[in-house]
């Protein structure tokens, strides 16, 4: 039996600064990429996982509907950073005991005000 892991997430985002920063509060740290000639986008390596944010372009569908789970190590202060934020944080009846859900405009593809 062969072995599976998850070694890379994209998401295209509308405001690259906006999601860099919101990012790096759970303790991703990016730096600068570009594959040729293509677009210049942030890239995190998560041990061995590569999350990556690409700048929406007009040919490609925003990264609307995709759910990340990332392990942090204080919940309780980083919701209260989140909060700041204007995060809407909510616990599912189908979620895990201690697993909070995180609802954002970045997360959901939308513009930020």
């Amino acid at each position: 039996m062969s072995v599976v892991c998850l070694n890379l997430v994209v998401l295209r985002v509308q405001d690259m600064a906006r999601s860099e920063e919101f990012y790096s509060l759970l303790g991703l740290s990016f730096v600068r990429h570009r594959h040729g000639a293509g677009p210049e986008h942030l890239s995190a390596d998560l041990d061995g996982t590569i999350f990556e944010l690409y700048p929406q372009s007009q040919d490609a569908p925003l990264s609307i509907g995709t759910r990340i789970g990332f392990c942090v190590s204080d919940v309780d202060a980083l919701l209260a950073t989140l909060s700041q934020w204007g995060m809407v944080v909510a616990t599912p009846s189908h979620s895990l005991p201690g697993v909070n859900v995180l609802s954002s405009p970045i997360l959901m593809g939308t513009k930020w005000s």
